[in-house]
């Protein structure tokens, strides 16, 4: 938990100084235009992608196949929608990085292999109802 916190809070503190050297380049008015827009095309991506990957899982729960795929991607979709959302360069960087499609591919192995090691270790249980 104190790795999570140091993390969260090195993240903070690089976000002010990209604020500010982003700021002292381009303006001020111009950095907080850039900081607005990407938090509503992250709002706009994650509504609309998350909508389609909830339907990907019905769809292939319907069709009897396991929805492993469809929910690595609605998680994946709506991870990189809500860090686009958050005010901040690094964020939508990664965010970016969640929801392009070339990316996320790399990611997947990444999720999977983290998932089945919980699930050895037992800290992620899956409920069959």
């Amino acid at each position: 938990m104190k790795k999570f916190l140091f993390g969260l809070l090195a993240l903070v503190f690089a976000e002010i100084a990209l604020f500010i050297v982003i700021g002292k380049a381009i303006g001020v008015l111009y950095t907080l235009l850039l900081i607005i827009s990407t938090s509503i095309v992250g709002l706009l991506i994650a509504k609309q992608r998350g909508t389609k990957s909830v339907q990907d899982i019905q769809k292939s729960l319907q069709q009897g196949q396991p929805p492993a795929v469809a929910m690595i991607e609605t998680f994946m979709f709506f991870i990189g929608g809500a860090l686009l959302a958050l005010p901040g360069f690094i964020t939508d960087i990664i965010g970016l990085l969640f929801i392009l499609g070339i990316t996320r591919k790399l990611f997947k192995p990444v999720i999977f292999y983290f998932l089945r090691k919980r699930m050895k270790k037992g800290q992620v249980v899956i409920l069959q109802r």
